[in-house]
Order: structure tokens, then sequence, then C-alpha cells
């Protein structure tokens, strides 16, 4: 026999040998639950030439064929008895639609805040295994709260990508920590590197609907500029409709993976003039009323028990007949806004699954529609407000009376506000139950709708589906679905345990009746705690009001907490407490719950609001005293920019005026609703602070600044004696005085939650009503210098009559 021959035969045994470990592997990989899937060895054969060689590729990843597309919604801050699909007075007929046609869920739950579900839902894991048992900006460095989501829990857009998914994320995000929100990154956590192959979208809690702060992947952009018809609702679905084509052109037989998550209904609620209309006169009737309505429609659709109670509404929520003629009607226009913003929201999303239909993918798409990250918020206060912020972190005395806003209700919802409404209208959302957002102890904090569709799957077309689930729950009901193992291994990264148990056996009719497979959960919230087990809940009373943000904390909140005790299967709201008839049930729920805490890192327990490590990693800013910053920094977050808030401070831009002047900002913090600027406007420097709107204070030069280099400066000299405090400001032109001021009230905490710090230039709202963003410097900015002083000025003398009204007003 030749060499040329032996090779040959040698050659073909080779290639069988190959073919057989290519069909092995490839029978193995589909049941494997490692990602990414290992690398087969070549397949093919390689001799001196290509002419006697024989090709072979990899096989492409593919999900199993039967893997139906995923559109997964999140809505923001929508209590449970909100929604008409729910019996709430808010029309949303797109939910309406889908329960219709798939199944209504009443015993769903979240977390009670924002960033705990959205890390729950998107990892399957408890909130505190996800290491986020707070928003982000409130981490602390304990594992279950230090907001860095782990590599051992792997997203579902991570899973679903690495079996042959297309993903995509439009919407709110929020789980980024606070002191990655920059363009220095890292952008690990960013969903672009959590499996999402595109994001678009926004990163922090709440952001302007009319001027939000935007990225597309993680590039900072601002397509409201020049567009004066521009609201994010309607941009993100547009977007998302425009993905969803586009995916379905170039590969129809891939299936999506689509996180829809638009920021309403969290505040500000806005949202266009027509939509409010619709609303005009509905909500007169006020809260009080209005609970019963919705309680009373609950009954008759069935989707809650006839034998179910109406809890009653606490003391601490003034009744509608006790407001004045001016509180019901600034209340009611309130609520009008926020139907609206409701109502607008649910016909976005409608227009994401009219797309779906019109390729032809709607049998094909499970839709799975989640109504709320958490119950309504109450974080409005008693009257509502038109500036969140201060609201929230100003002392009673300095928040807006209703005389202020009943002045400017024609324009609530408009983007002249950062509206929310009052804590009445948030309590009669999550009728029937207690409480609100933030309280994890009872369902208005975690009961949330639920409706599921599966056009060409699910045949029990409207029906109800009375098992307890969590949204931890979602992700291993996705991955049966799709036909797809929980991964035991991804990146390199050995996985925690999936935590959820999948929701599709409530599928089949059959089941209707069925046993809930999750038989325990446990909830905690700034110590507000519950334990369900097998259909009894024990949960703590809280001790602090949802919008008392500043109230003091327990030095020992484990054992500080009253416990109370619920029946479920008799007592679907959580309305008669059976913990004096029970001790002994309560006390087992009670143990049980602290095994469940050591399970799931929810301990050290913290009943504190505002909180955060107050450590560099905190901000990018931490112990800086000088910054330095060329022209063109931009979008860059309030936490990891110089912070000049409560102390002394000076800003110093070094600018060069070309031949016939210039103008525009040169540096600035926040926006309309709070923050400073330092800028040029015809010619003259000025500096303005906006405390909030409780005052807003001008400092400008008389002169025009003549052609050449230029030294323009603000120092602020910060009286002390707290959080707050006024202080004396003086604008400077190159080495002399232009103004001097003083300003009564300063920024204790956040200019914004959504704005960003800008050099040369301002995006989102403008600070001055005098410009228009983004009012770009066009001279030229050489740089700008911020320098933070020591706090070396004593609080002013008791006799000074501004700090004296202060403090008595106290």
């Amino acid at each position: 026999m030749s060499t040329k021959e032996r090779y040959g035969n040698s050659r073909i045994a080779g290639l069988m040998l190959c073919c057989f470990l290519v069909v092995f592997a490839a029978a193995s990989v589909n049941a494997q639950q490692v990602l990414p899937r290992p690398a087969l060895p070549f397949g093919g054969g390689i001799d001196r030439n290509a002419s006697e060689s024989q090709e072979w590729w990899p096989p492409r990843v593919e999900p199993p064929k039967s893997a139906p597309n995923i559109l997964l919604i999140m809505t923001d801050d929508v209590g449970f008895g909100a929604s008409s699909t729910f019996g709430g007075p808010v029309p949303t007929p797109t939910l309406d639609r889908l329960a219709h046609n798939g199944l209504r869920y009443n015993m769903f739950h979240t977390t009670a805040l924002c960033s705990p579900t959205r890390a729950a839902l998107i990892t399957g894991r408890n909130h505190h295994t996800a290491h986020t048992g707070v928003i982000m900006e409130f981490a602390t460095g304990y594992p279950g709260y230090d907001s860095l989501m782990g590599k051992d829990t792997a997203t579902i857009g991570e899973i679903l990508r690495q079996n042959g998914y297309n993903t995509a994320w439009f919407g709110k995000n929020h789980n980024v920590p606070s002191w990655q929100h920059s363009l220095a990154g890292p952008f690990d956590l960013w969903p672009t590197n959590l499996g999402f192959e595109y994001f678009y979208g926004f990163i922090g809690g709440d952001t302007n609907q009319w001027e939000p702060a935007l990225y597309e992947g993680t590039k900072p952009i601002e397509p409201y500029m020049g567009n004066p018809n521009y609201i994010l609702n309607e941009d993100l679905a547009d977007k998302a409709v425009s993905w969803i084509r586009q995916q379905k052109a170039i590969a129809p037989d891939k299936p999506f993976f689509v996180y829809f998550t638009p920021g309403a209904t969290h505040a500000p609620h806005h949202v266009p003039r027509e939509w409010i209309a619709k609303h005009k006169g509905r909500f007169d009737r006020g809260w009080d009323k209005q609970r019963e309505m919705t309680w009373q429609k609950q009954k008759e659709i069935g989707v809650i028990p006839a034998n179910a109670k109406l809890t009653p509404r606490p003391d601490v929520i003034p009744g509608w007949d006790s407001l004045s003629a001016d509180e019901k009607r600034l209340s009611a226009r309130m609520m009008e806004v926020y139907a609206a913003f409701l109502e607008h929201t649910d016909y976005n999303i409608g227009r994401v699954i009219s797309a779906i239909e019109e390729v032809g993918e709607l049998d094909n798409t499970l839709i799975i529609y989640i109504q709320g990250d958490n119950g309504a918020s109450a974080e409005g206060t008693h009257h509502g407000t038109i500036n969140e912020l201060r609201s929230l972190t100003m002392p009673p005395r300095l928040q807006e009376g209703v005389k202020e806003m009943i002045a400017q209700i024609d324009t609530i919802g408009s983007d002249k506000h950062y509206n929310h409404y009052p804590v009445g209208w948030a309590h009669a959302m999550d009728t029937p139950f207690q409480w609100t957002k933030q309280v994890a102890s009872h369902f208005g904090g975690t009961r949330n709708n639920l409706v599921i569709s599966w056009p060409g799957h699910i045949k029990d077309k409207g029906g109800l589906r009375e098992q307890f689930h969590h949204v931890i729950d979602v992700v291993p009901t996705i991955l049966e679905v799709a036909g797809l193992p929980a991964p035991v291994m991804v990146n390199g990264v050995s996985q925690k345990p999936i935590e959820g148990v999948s929701m599709a056996y409530t599928f089949d009719k059959k089941n209707t009746n069925a046993l809930s497979q999750r038989k325990t959960q446990y909830f905690e919230m700034f110590a507000n705690r519950a334990l369900y087990h097998d259909g009894w809940i024990a949960s703590t009373t809280p001790k602090r009001l949802p919008w008392d943000m500043l109230k003091p904390t327990s030095k020992n909140p484990a054992d500080d907490y009253t416990w109370e005790l619920y029946n479920l299967k008799e007592d679907f709201s959580q309305a008669n407490d059976l913990s004096k008839q029970y001790p002994q049930k309560l006390k087992a729920l009670q143990d049980l719950f602290w095994i469940e805490a050591a399970k799931y890192n929810v301990l050290p327990l913290d009943d504190s609001f505002i909180r955060g490590p107050g450590k560099l990693l905190a901000s990018l800013a931490g112990g800086r005293t000088r910054f330095i910053f060329p022209d063109g920094v931009t979008r860059l977050p309030e936490p990891n920019a110089p912070d000049i808030r409560n102390k002394s401070f000076s800003i110093t831009a070094d600018v060069e005026i070309p031949k016939g002047g210039a103008e525009g900002v040169l540096v600035t913090t926040g926006g309309r609703f709070g923050g400073y600027a330092l800028y040029v406007k015809a010619g003259r420097p000025v500096f303005f602070y906006n405390s909030l709107t409780v005052e807003k204070v001008r400092w400008a030069g008389s002169k025009r600044l003549a052609p050449g280099r230029h030294s323009i400066a603000f120092d602020f000299t910060y009286d002390g004696g707290g959080k707050g405090r006024g202080g004396a400001g003086r604008l400077v032109v190159d080495g002399k005085a232009v103004d001097e001021k003083r300003i009564r009230v300063t920024v204790p905490s956040l200019f914004s939650i959504d704005e960003s710090f800008d050099v040369g230039s301002d995006t989102g709202t403008p600070v001055s009503d005098e410009y228009a963003v983004p009012f770009r410097f066009t001279g030229r900015l050489h740089q700008v210098t911020i320098d933070i002083k020591p706090d070396a000025q004593p609080p002013r003398a008791a006799a000074d009559p501004v700090q004296m009204k202060l403090k008595l007003r106290e």
C-alpha cells in the first residue's frame, strides 16, 4: 500500500471519528448547563492542500425549536388597585386585552421597592442574594446591600443570549451601582454587559419624561433636543417597535427577548395635555369613595374573593371630606394627571404588542406584563408636590403649600414641574390593601397585578390564577417555557441556584385551583418584614411612614417591631390580625423568618431610609477637594460630581472671549427644579442658584466681558450650623468682585435625581429660564476649577435674625 493510500485511509477513519464525536457532543450540548457552550473539536479533515481537505463549521448555538419570543414588561409604582384590569379606575386597554386572551394572577408579589424588585426579576434570585437589599443610591457595605450584583447570578438576558436569542432592554434600569454612573465606568453591570445586546433607556431611579437622561448602550444621548413634541413613553415604544421589526426581518427564525420597562408611573408624572383632559372631573369624588368603588368593582369582576375586606384608611391619611375646597381641587387634578400617565403608558405598551402581531409573531410570543415594581408610591406627601426633591429633602416648613401649587394647577403634568400625587391617592391605588410602596410587610407594598398571555398555548382565556407567587418566579417560568435548563456555570463562574419556582404549571386549565408551588417567601425592606408560609403570613407593623424620609431610626430593629399575623386562606387583604389568637403560629413564622434571613443575606437589619456607606467607594469624587475639568465634560451624574452642598466652595472658569463677544454655560449641576449654573449671558457673567424652587438667587456682572482671556469665579462662604443653611456669595471677574448677595436656603442633599454635571453646555433642563439648553459656550473655555473648602466658619450666632427665624421655624 502506498503512502498516499495509507494516509487517505487514516484520514477517512479520522473523519468518521470526528463525525461521531460531533454527533455525541451535540447531543450532550443540548442538555448541558455550561455557558458559553464548550468548543467542539474540529470535525473536518485537513490535508496539505485545501483541494484534498474537508471544511467543517461549528454548529450555531440555537434555542430549542419550540422556544418562543419573550416580551417581559414591568411598569413602575403602580398599585394593585389602579388598573381597570383589576378593578381600578384607570383605563388600561392593553392589559385588559392581554388578560382577556391570557391569565390574571391576583397573588403575585414584588419586593416593595424599585432596584430590589428589578434585580430579583432578571436574576430569579431574592433581592438580597442579588446584593440589592435597597435601591442603588442607599447601598451599604454588606453582602445583601452593596448593590454589586454578582457574576454568580447571571441574568435571564445573559442566559437567553447564550442560547441563541436576540436580546434588548428598553426603559428604566436602576441596577447600576451609583458610583458607576459615569463614562469612566466600569460598565460590567450596565445592561449591555448583563446579556442585553441593545439597551435604550435610563440608569437611575426616575427621569424627566420630557427631557430624560438617556443612554444608548453606554453612550449618553439627548433625543429631545430640537424636538418640542418629545416624550419618553413614545420614544421607548418607537425604539422597541423598530428593533422588533428589524430583528424579525433579518433573522425571522431567531427568537427575541425584549425587556420593556418604562419609567412610568414613577414621579414625575408627565403626560401630554390631551391625555389629561380625558380624565377631567373623574376623581372629584375623592380617594375614600374611590377605594370603595374599586373594592366593589374588584369583587364584581372576581379578582378578589367575595369575602375580602376593605382595610380601613389609617388616621395618618386625611379623609377626603376633611380637605378644603382648594385641597380637593388640587388633589383631584394630580390624580387626573396620574391616571393619564398610566393610560398613556399602557397605550404605548400596546404599540409594542401590535408590532409583534404585525410581524406575525403574537401567537408565538410569551408576554409577561407586571403592572408595577412595587405598590403605589406615597412619597408625594399629604398634599402632593410639584417638585419631588423639595418634598423629599426639605423640612416641612420649606415644602410647597397648597396656595403655591394651586396657582400652577393648569401646568401640572407639563415640563414645568416634577410632580407627584398625594398619599391619599397612593393608598387608594393599593385597594384593598394596607400601606404602600416601601412597606414590604404588607401587600400594599408588594402585591402587584400580573397578566401572562401566550395566545398559541394558553387555552384558558380570561382565567384567574390565585397561587401565591413572587417576582423571582419569572426567570424559571421563562426557562421552562423556552425549554432551557438553569445554567450551573456562566462565563466561567459557578452559579448560585435559581431561588424562584416556575409558574408554567398554572398555564394548564386543569391546574386552575392547584396548590401553589411556592410554599415559603420572606419579605424585607428598611426592616419592614414578613414571612409567608403555606397560606399564613407574619408581618411587622411599620414604625416609619413611607412619606416621612427623615424619621430617626432604631438601634435595634431586630427586636423593636411589633408583629401581626394573617390567615390568607380566609383573609385576602390582611384585614384581620390574629397574632393574639395564635401566638404559637406567629412564633413559628418569626423563627422561620430568621432562618430565611440568614440564608439569603438579609442581615443586618437597618430601618433607616436615607443611608449609604459615606466612603470613597460611594462616589468618584469622594475625598477630593480640587477638581479641574476641560470643556466638554457632560452627563456626569451628581453622585460622582464635586459636592458643593453644605460647605464653602469656589468655582473658577478660565475663558477666552472672542471679538464680538460670547455666551453660554461654563459649568452647571442640576436643572429647572434645583441646581446651579455659572454662565455668560449677553456678554455678562452670571451665577444662578436654585434651592429646589424655595429660593432663586442670581449674581450678575453689570459690564460685558471684553475680548480676551478672563477668570470668572464664584466664591461661596457657607454659614454652617447644619444642612441646607444659607451663606454669602461673590461673583468675581479677574480678581474683582462684581456682585455680592446672600442666599437664605441652600440644597441639603441632592439638586436633582436625573440631571447631571456639565462643563461648556447644559443637558437636561436649564437651571435658569433665561437660557435654553444646550446653551453651549461660544467662546473658548480652557478649564473649570472647583475647590471645596474646609468648614472653617463657625455656626452663625443665634442673634442673627435670619438664622433665628429658621431655628424658630424648625
